[in-house]
C-alpha cells in the first residue's frame, strides 16, 4: 500500500524538520501543509528540507488544523495514495509509531486509527491535570455523539485513514478547527466505519497549545448535542428502524407521559394544598420508571451497535 503523511504546518519551525527526518522509509509521500503560517513554514521547509518525498502545499488563508488536513487528504486521493497518516509538526507525535497506526488498516481490521493516551496510566505522565480532566469529559461527550463507545481521547490528532473510506466522507463539510477530529468520528460512524485506538504516550514539547479547555468545553457541548441528535435521527429513524429505535421512542414517550402527568398533579396539589393520592403518584411514577428502563435498553443497544466489520476491503475491491 502507498502511504502518505499529512503534516499541518502553523508556527512549527522549531520542530517540523525533525518530524520530517524521523519519518520512516515505509512512507511514499509527505504533505507539509502551510496553513497561511505567518512564519512562512512552507518556504522554510522548501529551503532547508532535503527529503525528496516532501511536497509542500499552501492554503491561501488560515483554515485551521482541519482545513490543513483536508488539503492533504484531497492531494492524497488525487495522487492515488492508499493510507494517509496525520502527524502534527510540533514534535508531540512520535513518527516511529506510524507502523502501529497503519498495521490495522493494512490487515483490513480497521478503516481509521487514532492515538489513545488513556490506554495505560503510565502514558499520562506529563499531561497537565486540567487537560486530563477536559479530555476525559470530551471523551464521554464523544461516546454519546459519535457512537464509538470503546474509543477514548477524541482530540488526539495522531490518526490514519484508508483513502477508500476517505472518499465516502463529505470533506467539504468537516469542521475546520479543534472539533475536526471529533467531527471525523461522527461522519465515520454514519458510514459504519471501524475505528481502532492505538496506545501512545503523551508528549509535550516547548510549544504552547492554543487549545484552552475552559473555552472549548461550552462550544464543544453544543456541537456534541447537535451531532447526537443528527446521528440518532439518521441511524435510528431515517436509515433504519430497529429494536433500538423502538426502545428509544417508547422510552421517551413514557417518560414524557409520566413527567407531564406527575407535574400537572404536583402543581395542582401545590395550588390547592391537597396532596396527590397514592394512586396518582403511582400513575405518574410507573410510566416514568418503565420509560427509563427502555432508554437504558436503547443505550445498551447503541453500545453494542458499534461498527465491527471494516469497510475499506470492500470499497477497495470496488475501486
Amino acid at each position: 500500500m502507498r502511504i502518505a503523511v499529512a503534516i499541518p504546518c502553523y508556527k512549527v519551525l522549531q520542530h517540523v524538520l525533525g518530524v520530517i527526518s524521523a519519518i520512516g522509509p515505509e512512507v511514499n509521500v509527505i504533505y507539509a501543509v502551510d496553513d497561511a503560517c505567518p512564519d512562512g513554514s512552507g518556504r522554510f521547509i522548501e529551503k532547508h528540507n532535503s527529503d525528496p518525498r516532501v511536497r509542500v502545499l499552501y492554503n491561501p488563508e488560515n483554515r485551521g488544523v482541519g482545513g490543513a488536513v483536508v488539503t492533504a487528504y484531497e492531494a492524497a486521493i488525487a495522487d492515488g495514495m492508499d493510507i494517509v497518516v496525520k502527524i502534527d509538526g510540533d514534535g508531540q507525535m512520535n513518527p516511529a509509531l506510524l507502523p502501529l497506526f497503519v498495521r490495522p488498516l493494512i490487515r483490513r481490521q480497521a478503516d481509521y486509527t487514532k492515538g489513545n493516551r488513556f490506554y495505560r496510566p503510565e502514558s499520562l505522565h506529563g499531561m497537565p491535570p486540567v487537560r486530563m480532566f477536559g479530555n476525559a469529559v470530551l471523551s464521554l461527550m464523544t461516546k454519546f455523539s459519535c457512537g464509538y463507545w470503546s474509543s477514548m481521547d477524541p482530540t488526539n490528532g495522531y490518526t490514519a485513514i484508508h483513502t477508500a473510506v476517505l472518499r465516502q466522507l463529505p470533506l467539504a463539510k468537516l469542521e475546520r478547527r479543534y472539533f475536526f477530529e471529533t467531527d471525523m468520528l461522527y461522519h465515520l460512524n454514519t458510514i459504519r466505519a471501524v475505528v481502532h485506538d492505538v496506545p501512545m504516550d503523551s508528549v509535550y514539547a516547548s510549544e504552547e497549545s492554543n487549545l484552552k479547555v475552559s473555552k472549548i468545553l461550552p462550544e464543544f457541548l453544543g456541537k456534541h448535542i447537535s451531532r447526537l441528535i443528527k446521528r440518532y435521527v439518521y441511524l435510528y429513524l431515517l436509515r433504519d428502524f430497529n429494536i433500538g429505535s423502538l426502545y428509544s421512542v417508547l422510552g421517551a414517550l413514557l417518560c414524557l407521559i409520566g413527567i407531564t402527568f406527575g407535574g400537572f398533579h404536583w402543581l395542582h396539589g401545590m395550588a390547592t394544598g391537597v396532596p396527590a393520592s397514592s394512586g396518582t403518584v403511582m400513575f405518574a411514577a410507573l410510566p416514568l420508571i418503565i420509560g427509563i428502563q427502555f432508554l437504558i435498553a436503547f443505550l445498551h443497544y447503541d453500545v453494542s451497535n458499534v461498527p465491527r466489520e471494516a469497510l475499506s476491503p470492500e470499497l477497495s475491491d470496488e475501486d
